[in-house]
């Protein structure tokens, strides 16, 4: 395998660190405004449409389903096929994977934009690869490649039968009579679910910007998200971008998905104005192919030991003698601070004295990256605007090996607008900056997804009640309230995964993963004890509660200083829509050791399981 060897970091004895930690304070205070969140805006009309309508797949007729079933899973992308795979390893064959996309895939379904690449290691990000004896291509896999490895995990387990898709979940509601979940949606069915998980996944809804004039446009607008290949030219699998030779284009947000995008824009549009709030982090891509010979000679379970080797070296302390698997930006600054500590005899080291290395390392690791970008573009105050000022890890971390390079063309402006926190708004013919127009015949907008919102707005189901017509959205209101991060007091038979008051892994698939595999343990004891409900008691829901915040580890400091994104609510500290939930203080594989011991003691502690007969707690 290749090795990743960086630019060697600037010592910390060039470095100034209190005038940096100052200088990240200014640039994140330029950026954050006030309105948070609602900078961004429900979409609505055309905007709803358009996020709605699948332009890839016809929406096949079929008719409402009234029937009952075991298991209604909502969402068919890495989330819900990850549970739908440790439901079938659990002996649960009777259910549902609902979407309301055309397939399989999720993220990678709806994502088809020019540059669509893994920003993370294939070979720890791709799940179940030995379930399917798939070899990934490359370190970073094109997003086709993943979305067709999505079908082979689908055919792999048999979920393909088991599928709704072009369908939407409308509303969700606790039939105390029935003991079921009716599942209404668009569709015209009401399905009586034994128990609901909800698996949507973080990036399941594009966001709206909501700049002033943005229906005022009369040029072409839309969302990387919803690629129109028809207007640029080109292919989800073909990049060449033909139809934008004559094209002024402007692209809106300079993340993760626009790094991937900007450099196919620079090569085909006529004009490319790339406009940013705030820079990323972008390091080499170093995109190697994976050895053939190497897989081979992988023995059995070392996906899981890459897994664990790549959420060490990104989250927790390595042991003497860990080699870096992953060898990338993710990893590089604990990578670095580990060869450190073996230079000295690998000394004693409490965890908050490695912490303060980190930050040290943090800090000059960040240095090379600004570095990077003053080696890479030529005019020295466009790369002072591309420069990251903030601390790793603030944003998602990125790696490139065009982007930089795109804007020593003439053809490529950047349009900063920190100082004034976005566009100052959209006209009939481009957008306005500091009182100029510029004219473009097409804005695509590379501004995210729904991960901070409101929970109503980020699912967008209209009704979710549990017991006496409990709403989630009230009863979640002030934060979140339940047992093991995936059960909750009056929500019978309802499961949930992703950030809430568990914990998650460096590898978002393997969280997945690993909650689907304790949901399908509880949901298959539930069926072989009889019970027609199982939900946390109130007592041992607030002992859960009351334990996991006394073992919370305080990053309030790390990320209120953070610039604004998605990581941190966009500034706003209030917490109560952190993407990272409350997460389990010990760190995730002590959380999953946690779980592990419960499961293995099978008495099912803190869940109340009634029988149907008298409608009392089972044994």
């Amino acid at each position: 395998m290749t090795i990743y060897n960086p630019t060697k970091c600037p010592p910390a004895s060039e470095i100034d660190i209190p005038a940096l930690h100052e200088k990240y304070l200014q640039e994140r205070d330029r950026r954050i405004k006030k309105d948070h969140n609602e900078q961004y805006i429900p979409a609505s009309g055309k905007w709803k449409d358009a996020y709605e309508t699948d332009p890839y797949t016809p929406v096949a007729p079929r008719d409402p389903i009234t029937g009952e079933t075991d298991v209604v899973i909502l969402g068919a992308g890495y989330c819900g096929m990850m549970v739908a795979a440790q439901l079938k390893k659990a002996g649960i064959d009777n259910f549902y994977n609902v979407d309301h996309g055309g397939g399989f895939g999720g993220t990678w379904y709806w994502n088809r934009y020019p540059g669509l690449q893994c920003d993370n290691d294939s070979l720890v990000y791709m799940p179940l690869l030995e379930e399917t004896g798939y070899m990934p291509s490359k370190k970073f896999c094109e997003g086709y490649e993943i979305h067709d490895h999505c079908q082979m995990i689908a055919d792999t387990f048999g979920l393909r039968d088991n599928a709704l898709f072009h369908t939407m979940i409308q509303s969700l509601k606790w039939d105390p009579e029935l003991n079921r979940w009716h599942v209404g949606t668009n569709r015209g069915d009401d399905i009586k679910a034994r128990f609901v998980v909800m698996a949507m996944g973080p990036l399941n809804k594009p966001k709206l910007p909501g700049i002033p004039g943005i229906d005022k446009f009369k040029g072409k607008i839309f969302h990387t998200a919803r690629w129109d290949y028809d207007y640029t030219g080109g292919g989800w699998r073909d990049t060449n971008l033909d139809k934008l030779g004559d094209k002024k284009v402007a692209i809106i947000g300079t993340g993760a998905t626009a790094i991937q995008v900007v450099p196919h824009l620079a090569r085909h549009a006529k004009h490319t104005y790339v406009v940013q709030r705030t820079p990323s982090t972008i390091d080499a891509r170093n995109n190697w192919p994976i050895d053939p010979e190497w897989f081979k000679s992988q023995k059995p379970g070392w996906q899981e030991e890459r897994v664990r080797n790549f959420h060490r070296f990104v989250f927790d302390m390595p042991e003497r003698g860990e080699p870096d698997m992953i060898q990338d930006i993710w990893t590089e600054v604990t990578r670095n601070v580990c060869a450190e500590r073996e230079a000295d005899g690998w000394p004693d080291m409490t965890p908050e004295e490695f912490a303060a290395k980190r930050e040290v390392m943090d800090y000059r690791v960040m240095e090379r990256l600004r570095n990077r970008v003053s080696e890479l573009v030529q005019d020295p105050e466009t790369a002072e605007a591309l420069k990251p000022y903030y601390r790793y890890q603030c944003k998602r971390p990125a790696s490139n090996d065009e982007f930089y390079q795109c804007f020593n063309q003439d053809n490529v402006d950047l349009i900063d607008v920190a100082e004034t926190r976005g566009l100052e708004e959209l006209t009939e013919n481009g957008f306005m900056y500091k009182g100029k127009e510029y004219e473009c015949d097409c804005i695509i907008l590379a501004s995210g997804y729904e991960v901070t919102s409101d929970l109503d707005r980020r699912w967008g189901i209209d009704t979710i009640e549990g017991e006496n017509g409990l709403s989630i959205y009230d009863y979640w209101r002030e934060g979140f309230q339940t047992f093991q991060g995936m059960t909750a007091h009056n929500f019978p038979n309802m499961f949930f995964t992703g950030f809430t008051q568990a914990s998650f892994n460096a590898s978002n698939s393997k969280t997945f993963i690993d909650q689907g595999f304790h949901i399908g343990y509880i949901a298959s004891e539930a069926l072989k004890r009889g019970a027609v409900r199982v939900e946390p008691g109130q007592e041992a829901q607030n002992a859960y509660i009351t334990h996991l915040r006394s073992i919370a580890v305080d990053n309030s400091e790390f990320v209120t200083e953070c610039t604004p994104s998605y990581f941190n609510n966009e500034g706003d500290d209030t917490k109560k829509r952190h993407i990272f939930g409350e997460p389990w203080g010990e760190g995730y594989y002590p959380f999953c050791e946690m779980l592990a011991k419960w499961r293995d003691a099978g008495k099912l502690e803190g869940l109340v399981l009634t029988q149907p007969e008298t409608l009392e707690p089972a044994e």
